[in-house]
């Protein structure tokens, strides 16, 4: 049996996993991400490598990185939610300090990849994963094969415009679908609700500091499963800014499946129901053509650096 390192790096956490050959997770380290510093949180993630090397015989690393990597699979063009990351040569480095083989990806690729291969997509050819978390990521699975696009940044659909002139985004281009329908999106709308409409946020509220500055979207989502109508009205909004996306997706890339992972995922039927439903409602020539599933992603947060460790395996 042969074992692999994956390592996931988001905005907040670097979490890495030595990972067999079912895609199983044998031991787990996370610190957190120094996410202003690339050099630090380089050395954040060499440290998570090695904790996890000394204690199992590893083959390989894989890196999932929330930005743009090369059609190499080794520099960081740019990270929009990691400060600092400019035409970083990331494996070079990280190899060079761990002396073993490594593959960088970017994030949403290896969480697709992972529920493509031991996920919610083992059963289809043609899959879109959407990552809804800090930002939105994007992977697309084209019969059983990951596509990277002709430079190694395609998938980047949380960049796509959905609003002109709307909201800045850390891309550095306004009114991404991610300034709308990610987890910040989320929160945000349910803090301007909470501000307008005070009583009607009373549980919301409460479970924070009293302000709407203090929720989060854990807040949120416990005080939609308790029936808060503001928590249930953001997540709506929500969940229509998603669906249209996913329309969009559907008619240039007509999946069979999307599968819809990232922090966000854990609040099931409260982000799927309304996505499914302003999909169904938006998507171009429906009633007259399949249409294309929505679940929600099975291997969790862990489908990353599953499928960053299983990538590497594969390099």
């Amino acid at each position: 049996m042969t074992l692999t390192i994956g390592v996931d790096v988001g905005g907040t956490k670097v979490a890495g996993g030595v990972v067999d050959e079912k895609g199983a997770i044998l031991a787990q380290h996370r610190v957190e991400t120094p996410a202003r510093d690339a050099e630090a949180t380089t050395t954040a993630i060499t440290s998570v490598i090695q904790t996890m090397r000394a204690e199992h015989d590893i083959e390989a690393v894989g890196i999932g990185i929330a930005g743009f990597v090369d059609a190499a699979r080794s520099k960081v063009y740019f990270a929009p939610n990691l400060l600092g990351w400019r035409d970083g040569p990331l494996r070079d480095e990280v190899e060079k300090r761990v002396g073993l083989p490594v593959v960088v990806e970017n994030d949403a690729n290896a969480a697709a990849w992972g529920e493509a291969k031991f996920g919610a997509g083992r059963d289809d050819r043609f899959i879109v994963c959407v990552t809804v978390g800090t930002g939105i990521g994007g992977g697309i699975i084209a019969d059983r094969m990951l596509y990277r696009g002709g430079f190694g940044v395609g998938g980047e659909i949380g960049h796509i415009q959905m609003v002109e002139g709307g909201r800045p985004c850390g891309c550095g281009q306004r009114g991404c679908w991610e300034q709308y329908a990610s987890g910040g999106a989320l929160v945000r709308e349910a803090r301007e609700r909470a501000a307008e409409l005070r009583s009607d946020a009373e549980v919301l509220l409460g479970l924070g500091d009293g302000t709407p500055e203090g929720i989060t979207g854990e807040h949120v989502t416990q005080a939609a499963r308790e029936g808060d109508p503001v928590a249930k009205a953001a997540f709506d909004t929500h969940g229509h800014w998603l669906g249209q996306g996913l329309a969009d997706l559907a008619a240039v890339l007509d999946p069979e499946c999307f599968v819809l992972g990232g922090g966000v995922s854990e609040a099931g039927t409260l982000v799927l129901d309304p996505t499914v439903a302003a999909f169904e409602h938006l998507l171009t020539g429906r009633g007259r053509r399949p249409t294309a599933s929505v679940v929600l992603a099975e291997l969790g947060n862990d489908a990353g650096l599953v499928g960053a460790a299983d990538l590497a395996r594969y390099r």
